[in-house]
């Protein structure tokens, strides 16, 4: 009898728990589609560019941007309300990832900083002009990592991995690698919503799926485009100084004031890990290609390209996180290196810095 009761009891316990998670799960389900139903209070940045490119809810669509610059009028299919506050929704993502602007991160953002280790990530950081950089003239710029290229490539070949990568499976790999990260879910509202944000640009900017466009990707610098004086640390650490310190910190460990990112780290434990094609020994030739086109800001093309080399193999030489493959003694000691350096590079920093080495006369191929 006491055997029987006890068993019942157990169940029912079961069955309570069951019950509860199931009680949980609807509840959160409730959360996100109440969110998806919100209206979407956009960062002062999406709110300028949505407005320029004329984004509303009607059956059809036109881009001011494409009619200014051709005097051809393109009538595209229309967005729906929800369509709208998705692209809204990812347009704030890539200009505020970390959810700064936002009165609840955790909904407005779908909490996208737990696909994120460290403080700094943001999309914009890497895609800049959030997600489409121009000249003052509207112009695209080569190199600029621009999303709406980067959709209309649809399935790309992906050299690292090996694999022919959707667009989103693309993003996967911002998160693990550039985020220092977690892999999302295909399906996870961020995905869908900078997916719906990035498919939006391209259809204002009058991009065609399949093509390839200049600001597609990053301009890559090779040791080959410059006069073969090999990459050099030291020259490299003066061009920091010099360029791109004030930024991004004296140790690249990046700049913050009143709890205000001023400029992201570059190097230190908020920085991409040792898997991203951002760190250079994984691969020498994007983070050099990046610098040149996009660095400093307001500044662009006005390195060299053996400069841009130099300033990459240095930044590359600074600690920062292991990725997933280099192992636990990799990371331990990367670690090791990121509570050590800091104090050391202060001790043996010169208070007036140290001009630029001299680079002989260079002729761009």
């Amino acid at each position: 009898m006491q055997a029987g009761f006890a068993k019942v009891a157990k169940i029912a316990v079961l069955l309570a728990a069951l019950g509860a998670l199931y009680a949980l799960a609807e509840h959160q389900h409730a959360q996100r589609e109440a969110a998806r139903r919100a209206a979407v209070a956009l960062t002062p940045g999406c709110l300028e560019k949505l407005e320029r490119y004329g984004l509303a809810p009607r059956q059809y669509y036109e881009s001011p941007y494409v009619l200014q610059r051709t005097r051809a009028p393109i009538l595209l299919t229309g967005y729906r309300e929800e369509d709208v506050r998705a692209i809204q929704r990812g347009c704030n993502i890539i200009d505020d990832t970390q959810g700064l602007l936002a009165q609840n991160p955790r909904i407005e953002r779908w909490n996208a900083t737990r696909f994120i280790r460290g403080s700094h990530a943001s999309c914009d950081h890497c895609h800049q002009g959030i997600g489409d950089k121009q000249d003052a003239s509207g112009n695209r710029l080569k190199g600029s990592l621009g999303l709406g290229a980067s959709w209309v490539m649809a399935d790309m070949y992906d050299r690292f991995t090996g694999l022919l990568l959707p667009f989103e499976l693309r993003q996967m790999q911002c998160y693990i690698n550039s985020s220092n990260g977690y892999k999302p879910n295909i399906a996870d509202d961020l995905i869908r919503d900078v997916t719906a944000y990035s498919r939006f640009l391209s259809a204002a900017l009058d991009l065609r799926i399949g093509n390839h466009y200049d600001e597609q990707g990053i301009d890559e610098i090779a040791a080959s485009h410059t006069l073969k004086q090999g990459d050099d640390y030291v020259r490299g650490e003066a061009l920091y100084k010099q360029k791109c310190a004030t930024c991004h910190g004296p140790q690249a460990f990046g700049v913050e004031s009143s709890g205000h990112l001023l400029g992201p780290a570059l190097a230190g434990p908020n920085a991409w890990n040792m898997q991203s094609r951002n760190y250079f020994y994984y691969v020498s030739t994007i983070l050099p290609g990046f610098i040149c086109r996009n660095m400093p800001l307001g500044q662009e093309n006005t390195l060299s390209n053996q400069e841009c080399r130099d300033i990459a193999y240095y930044i590359g030489n600074l600690p920062r996180p292991a990725g997933d493959k280099q192992g636990p003694l990799i990371a331990l000691q990367q670690q090791f290196l990121m509570h050590v350096m800091p104090p050391l590079m202060r001790l043996t920093a010169s208070p007036h810095g140290s001009p630029p080495a001299p680079l002989l006369p260079e002729r761009e191929p």
